[in-house]
């Protein structure tokens, strides 16, 4: 779980844009984000698995 203080320091509007950090809109983990669903890899694994992501199903060959 993030630190409370990083998830609300990086809501704020930075100064300049390059500053930005994208965190995950579920649990704020910056680390391994998915741009496409702007979610964290382990939040989006819970979410697929319960179907919550429509279009997503697991791969099996």
């Amino acid at each position: 779980m993030a630190r409370t203080a990083l998830i609300v320091k990086s809501r704020r509007k930075p100064r300049f844009g390059v500053r930005v950090h994208n965190r995950c809109r579920r649990c704020g983990r910056s680390r391994a984000y998915m741009r496409k669903f702007q979610i964290c890899r382990i939040c989006f694994r819970e979410l697929a698995t319960t179907g919550k992501i429509p279009g997503v199903t697991k791969a099996s060959w």
